[in-house]
């Protein structure tokens, strides 16, 4: 759900930005003045970015940890080209069944004992 808040939240800002923008066709290269809106719009997605980096990291931290490995694969993020496709794989990877040394299985609350005490 945090992925796609987040991805929610960049595709409104990308289409606000474009929309502001003063779209003449000059080609890619041409140079031009960013107006006061475009400029303002800028700011806030640095501060955006800026505001949901911590919850990112901790949200990859704690699928590491679901999937009983170390936090500090999240620095594979730094690994030019290929890095970032190690992570998205280790993110798509279900986590483990039952407790592990990071605590409860977040799927699974009540243990698998405690359910069927519950249902008994």
């Amino acid at each position: 759900m945090f992925a796609l808040f987040l991805m929610l939240a960049v595709t409104a800002w990308a289409v606000v930005f474009f929309l502001l923008g003063d779209v003449t066709g000059d080609g890619i290269y041409a140079t031009r003045q960013m107006n006061g809106a475009e400029i303002t719009w800028v700011v806030l997605g640095i501060l955006l970015y800026l505001a949901i980096l911590i919850p990112a990291v901790a949200v990859q931290v704690r699928r590491f940890h679901d999937q009983d490995k170390t936090g500090w694969l999240c620095l594979l993020n730094f690994i030019p080209y290929i890095g970032g496709l190690i992570v998205l794989v280790f993110m798509l990877l279900p986590g483990t069944k039952g407790e592990n040394r990071f605590g409860d299985d977040p799927k699974d609350p009540f243990g698998v004992e405690q359910a069927a005490d519950v249902f008994s």
